[in-house]
């Protein structure tokens, strides 16, 4: 059960086949595995021992491809780290995860500056060139100068024997830092046993095979991606189109140039996607579209696959489970709003407060179990016994699931909102929204009310500017109950994402409490 193993036995029975395409390049998996082991070896020979963490900061590139591979072949643990995040973020992350060496983009070098002053234990920052070191950047200069290798030079070093050191598959292959609601980020700990194995199955429920070209636009540093645009392809000896950052009109020229099978996305991007248009023949050779992230508005989907003739599948996962634990399967119906069903080697069930299971129907805690299950949070014992009950992880996620086996995500348990003593779901309110013609966002908090404890607050971007606060809650009052309208509406230019085209509630929520 691992993930680099398995791209050298891909290499050894069909080395030819192309492993990826960027921009104008594509390598094959001769040439990518023997990239791989060199990287390895590089790291080996800078003192990187099995166990040790490097860290990973770049883009959607073939640098994170080699170096997240490389890392894993040496024994090393990766923790990737979105490039956008602030200096002090980041600085964080390598402080509480221990990192040894980070990877980086050229265009990061000042960063490295900075951090040099605050981390020490960090020995060596490998540089990605991309032809964009900052302007201000005077290498020779720099005080962090002895610490800085160019990529290919690692590469270079790596010539010669090397000895790849042998993993268990319950040795820590990953820590992704999830971003949390409050306080710092928790480092997940995923096993090679859990990377790999989610892949696995994910690919081959998917049905994903070598024939298949999937669109990798997703951050690379991302679960999502991680497993599923990635990993699964590349297991299945797939072809990845490693596309570094996403716009509708560069979607459809990939789909379109490479001829493209599957495509993965989070709402927003087929959002995007849907608003600019195109043309559909453009995605002609796609036999599946994936959507995860967040919960995908029906009226979207709809609208979505009538427009450009393609199905869209629905899963759900997190960060601490690899992350898929359920998908609506390509053989039975697809249900609109759904999650799917329950994908092998996992268990997933609906429970109440007290961890028991609840019947079909009934609204609880989703919670799971399975190979996929990470290891732990990383320095966090007490988080972990909290979020790890019995081999069971609580997801914080409020789900029901129906006679068939499908699950719905009503929404997350924190984003809850409780006016006069009745539940409200954000998402049941952002559906109605966007099934208006005019909605292209939407989203839903709960804010502090004197006389009911809370209201409803929603934020929308429309397309007309003529659409008013009145009419859409007048639209609203069509289709929802009473309490469950919203007390505001405002309007909206964009919402808030995070660089995985998340939804910012939590920063739409401070805004209306800081105004109070």
């Amino acid at each position: 059960m691992n993930l680099s193993s398995q791209l050298h036995e891909v290499a050894l029975s069909n080395g030819d086949k192309i492993a990826y395409h960027f921009l104008d390049q594509h390598k094959t998996y001769a040439e990518l595995d023997g990239a791989v082991t060199m990287f390895a070896s590089g790291l080996s020979k800078l003192g990187i021992q099995k166990g040790g963490h490097v860290a990973l900061i770049t883009g959607n590139s073939p640098h994170f491809l080699i170096g997240f591979y490389g890392a894993l072949r040496a024994g090393a643990t990766v923790i990737p780290i979105n490039p956008i995040y602030t200096s002090d973020e980041i600085s964080f992350i390598l402080a509480n995860g221990d990192v040894k060496v980070a990877i980086i983009l050229d265009m990061l070098v000042p960063l490295a500056e900075g951090l040099h002053k605050h981390l020490p234990q960090l020995e060596h920052y490998i540089i990605c060139e991309t032809g964009q070191v900052a302007a201000d950047s005077d290498i020779s200069n720099l005080s962090v100068y002895n610490k800085l290798l160019p990529f290919m030079n690692v590469i270079g070093l790596g010539q010669g024997e090397f000895q790849e050191p042998t993993v268990e598959e319950d040795d820590v292959a990953v820590i992704l830092y999830t971003s949390g609601t409050t306080g710092k980020p928790k480092g997940a700990m995923l096993t090679h046993r859990n990377v790999y194995s989610n892949a696995k199955d994910v690919g081959e429920y998917l049905g994903i095979n070598s024939d298949d070209r999937v669109i990798t636009t997703l951050p690379m540093f991302h679960v999502f991606c991680l497993t599923v645009a990635m990993n699964a392809p590349l297991l299945m000896g797939g072809t990845i189109i490693i596309v570094p950052r996403f716009s509708p009109a560069e979607i459809h020229k990939v789909a379109r140039t490479y001829e493209a099978t599957v495509f993965a996305g989070v709402p927003t991007m087929y959002n995007f996607i849907l608003q600019q248009g195109g043309d559909p023949e453009d995605f002609k050779t796609l036999r599946l579209c994936i959507s995860g992230g967040a919960s995908l508005p029906v009226a979207l989907l709809e609208n979505f696959e009538k427009i450009f003739n393609v199905r869209i599948s629905e899963g759900y996962g997190l960060s601490e489970a690899s992350p898929v634990t359920c998908f609506n399967p390509l053989d039975c119906p697809r249900k609109p709003g759904s999650i799917g069903t329950t994908i092998v080697n996992v268990e997933n069930k609906v429970v109440n407060e007290l961890g028991e299971e609840l019947p079909p129907g009934e609204v609880g805690e989703l919670i799971v179990r399975g190979a996929n299950v990470m290891k732990g949070y990383y320095k966090m014992p007490e988080e972990t016994a909290v979020t790890i009950k019995d081999g069971w992880l609580y997801t914080g996620d409020l789900a029901k699931m129906d006679e068939e086996g499908y699950f719905y995500i009503v929404d997350r348990k924190k984003d809850l909102i409780i006016v006069g003593g009745y539940n409200v779901y954000p998402r049941e309110v952002e559906e109605v929204l966007f099934a208006h013609p005019d909605i292209v966002e939407a989203a839903i908090v709960g804010v502090p009310d004197p006389n009911f404890g809370e209201a409803v607050h929603a934020f929308v971007v429309s397309k007309d500017s003529a659409l008013t606060e009145e009419k859409l809650r007048a639209y609203c009052e069509q289709h929802l109950a009473k309490y469950k309208i919203p007390s505001k509406i405002e309007f909206l230019d964009e919402l808030p994402k995070n660089t995985t085209g998340k939804i910012l509630r939590r920063s739409l929520k401070e805004t209306v409490t800081t105004n109070v």
